[in-house]
Formats: structure tokens, C-alpha cells, sequence
């Protein structure tokens, strides 16, 4: 946002993406920071980032989960060091943001059929994917039996077969950022927010 201004459109500035990484390496090689990443890179902003980095970012955190698989972008951070960090990993059941419906996750034909034949639950088949796919997760809950059910994905596996599976699954971004677009804005189009990845 311009200094001294309220959020609105016409008051987003466009993002300085190299001089906010130098300030932020500066931040590691002083030990104030001991690593430093991003959040929701598209593929093309990684790409971007990494051609001007001296210290490359430690983890890209997006959202990820079995109806948003982020194919393409796990294969470049994987290939390039990047680590992916899922948020909305179960799709955010319970979001109050407009537009999001991410009980469409848990309620997929798929991930109910593959819950039923491991006798677990279509959020643990979620957050069980992700894990199997090289990723961090970042469920959330204020359930404790949730919590806890959330907890019990680490002693079991998703045959190779049932991970198949998945590719099957149509695939939606849920949480698409429409509030940073505006005629006024930066990003006029999802389109220009997404560098073309929506």
C-alpha cells in the first residue's frame, strides 16, 4: 500500500519483488532470519525470483490440496530446492471468505471412495496426500477431535494405485484473490494476479 494510505485498489502499489528479497537476505546473513521463503509464487514468480536471488527461498508456501494439486508448480520447486508448504490443505471447510467453498475437498466422489477403502477419514486421505507428495501441511481446526484425527496420518500410506487416483479429481483454485483485483489495482484480471495459473 502507498505510505500512509488505507487498503483500497488504488492505493496498492506494484510489488518490488528484488528489492524486497535483497532486504530480506540481508535479514538471513545477519542470523535475524534463518531461512526465508515466499507465499503463493506462481510458477513464474519462482522462476523470476530465483534468477535475481543470491540466497535462494527456502520454501514457497501455497495453496495446495486434492482439488488444487499444483502439479506443475510442485515439479519446479521440487526440481529447483523450493520446499512446498500446503495451507488449505483440506480446502478450508469452514471459511467464512467470499467464493471459497472448500468442503468441495472433503466431499469429492474420490477422496470419499479412497477414505472408505483405507478406513479413514476424507481429511485424513487429504492431509496423507500431501505429506506423500513431498509437502508440508497446515491444517486447521479448533476441534480437538479433529485435531487429533488430523494427527493420525504419519503410520499409514496411500497405495500407489489409490494416488492415482487423484489425478482424476477436476481441478479448482479455491481461494482466487479477487480482492486484489480492480481496475484500479496492480492486477486488473486473475489472470494478470496468477501470471496465467488460475
Amino acid at each position: 500500500m502507498k505510505k500512509g494510505t488505507t487498503p483500497s485498489h488504488e492505493n496498492i502499489l506494484p510489488p518490488d519483488i528484488p528489492a524486497t528479497w535483497e532486504a530480506m537476505e540481508k535479514l538471513y546473513d545477519s542470523g535475524k532470519a534463518r531461512a526465508i521463503g515466499v507465499s503463493s509464487f506462481s510458477c513464474k514468480k519462482i522462476e523470476d525470483l530465483l534468477a535475481i536471488a543470491r540466497v535462494p527461498p527456502a520454501v514457497n508456501q501455497v495453496e495446495c490440496h486434492l482439488i488444487w494439486q499444483q502439479d506443475k508448480l510442485q515439479k519446479l520447486c521440487h526440481s529447483r530446492g523450493v520446499h512446498l508448504s500446503a495451507f488449505s490443505p483440506l480446502g478450508s471447510p469452514g471459511s467464512s471468505l467470499p467464493g471459497v467453498s472448500g468442503a468441495i475437498v472433503l466431499s469429492n466422489p474420490i477422496v470419499i471412495s479412497v477414505a472408505e477403502k483405507l478406513q479413514k477419514t476424507p481429511a485424513q486421505v487429504a492431509l496423507r496426500w500431501c505429506l506423500q507428495m513431498g509437502q508440508s501441511v497446515l491444517p486447521k481446526s479448533t476441534n480437538e477431535a479433529r485435531i487429533k484425527e488430523n494427527f493420525d496420518i504419519f503410520e499409514w500410506s496411500i497405495p500407489e494405485d489409490l494416488m492415482a487416483k487423484f489425478s482424476e479429481i477436476k481441478q479448482a483454485r479455491l481461494m482466487k484473490g479477487e480482492f486484489a483485483v480492480h481496475p484500479l489495482s496492480v492486477y486488473k484480471t486473475l489472470e494478470d494476479l496468477w501470471d496465467g495459473e488460475i
